[in-house]
């Protein structure tokens, strides 16, 4: 049997044992909707809320909050929606970076397309540990909530985001484009910090702390700003599946039964062996795939082998991220540490030392063997390698399950 594995700018074709079981799993297939219509739909009959024209009338400083690059949200395709209505008004587009860096050129025109040079006047960047912030509230773990200043300037606020399961905080989307997307450096790592918890997982938002922390921040946003969101599901392909708007909770909400219908993927029996690819944009870097190996964890057997494949097209990613699990000999000693000392970017190391010290943690990825191996995964050249040391490993009969986009799909065990 033969798969051929996208990655990067590249197909790899492999050639499969033949006594080995293969399941190839990408995200669910439905069927996607003309984004104009969906995206107008949405606007004209919001959950929770009046009409976008109704909404938008009387504002004279919206403030559209945006995804970075890291995120696939259809942005332009929503903005080609509302510009109409922001005709005549000072505008202004904060892009939503979290702790993440500014956006590249590049990337600039990945998010607004061709209506980057409408956008490109309009744009304030977001920096978590350098732009002026306001204090929002408290919730209920402590965490002081500090937002862009910028939103307390605007007389109307505008999330644009996309919605998928999140491997800590159940989802994205919704409330996180305002908390972290736009939050300070010491609210996102207080929040973050909670992901260390074994509740902080996959589609669970009550008795998940890192949820149960943004809701908090969510009802401190609806009771201090004017807002309208608007957010998107999209298929496994990037188009769009479904539009919701209006009340920031309520149409987040609205979309969690429509995100599960894309990327929440049955699957008969756990695998010895799994392959996952982190897609663009989650390719950008090692930081990012991470999220590619966390959604399909739980599918694997103890002891099994799992492999990422990644362009990591901008190298690492976070520097505290590949710091901590450089610092310790042993992924056990890198647990050991998240919990003594912990940082933004250590959450993903945390979760990454888990991982290794249950399975075989390898990676395909164009990155420095020295690189990947301070990342406590072993470097391999190829899948085809990859799957040649796995079967000398596990031995004939070997379960492999293959995810295709492994960052936006969520394996669930059905019930035998």
């Amino acid at each position: 049997m033969k798969i051929e594995i996208p990655w990067g700018e590249k197909v790899e074709t492999v050639t499969i044992p033949a006594d080995w079981q293969v399941e190839v799993i990408s995200p669910r297939e439905v069927s996607a909707k003309d984004p104009a219509v969906e995206i107008i739909k949405a606007l004209d009959a919001p959950v929770g809320a009046p009409p976008f024209s109704a909404f938008i009338a009387p504002s004279v400083r919206p403030c559209l909050v945006v995804n970075d690059a890291t995120r696939p949200t259809p942005t332009a395709d929503v903005l080609r929606c509302i510009r109409p209505a922001l005709t005549g008004k000072d505008v202004k587009i904060l892009v939503a970076t979290g702790s993440h860096r500014a956006p590249t050129e590049e990337e600039y025109r990945f998010i607004f397309r061709d209506l980057y040079d409408w956008a490109k006047e309009k744009v304030v960047v977001h920096d978590a540990k350098r732009s002026a912030c306001r204090f929002l509230g408290k919730t209920r773990f402590g965490n002081d909530i500090h937002l862009n200043a910028h939103l307390w300037t605007a007389d109307s606020i505008i999330p644009i985001g996309s919605v998928e399961p999140h491997y800590f905080a159940g989802y994205t989307g919704g409330r996180k484009s305002l908390m972290p997307g736009v939050a300070s450096y010491e609210s996102i790592q207080a929040n973050h910090r909670l992901a260390i918890s074994p509740d902080s997982k996959l589609l669970v938002l009550e008795g998940n702390p890192v949820a149960e922390d943004l809701n908090d921040a969510e009802e401190l946003m609806l009771d201090t700003f004017n807002i309208f969101s608007i957010m998107t599901v999209l298929d496994g392909v990037g188009q769009l599946y479904a539009a919701r708007a209006g009340h920031l909770k309520k149409a987040f909400r609205s979309l969690l039964p429509l995100a599960d219908e894309v990327f929440v993927v049955p699957i008969r029996d756990l695998a010895d062996v799994i392959v996952t690819v982190a897609r663009e944009p989650l390719d950008i870097d090692l930081y990012q795939s991470q999220k590619a190996l966390e959604n399909v964890r739980d599918a694997l057997k103890p002891d099994g082998v799992l492999i990422l494949v990644s362009a990591c097209r901008s190298g690492v990613g976070s520097e505290a991220f590949l710091e901590l699990l450089a610092s310790e000999e042993t992924p056990e000693a890198v647990v050991r540490r998240l919990t003594e000392d912990y940082r933004l970017g250590y959450h993903k190391a945390g979760k990454m030392a888990e991982l290794a010290m249950r399975c075989h943690l390898w990676a395909v990825t164009p990155l420095a063997e020295e690189t990947i191996r301070k990342a406590k995964m072993r470097p391999i050249g190829s899948v085809s390698q990859a799957l040649k040391e796995a079967a000398r490993l596990k031995g004939p009969g070997t379960r492999l399950l293959v995810f295709m986009d492994g960052g936006m799909t969520v394996p669930r065990l059905e019930a035998k």
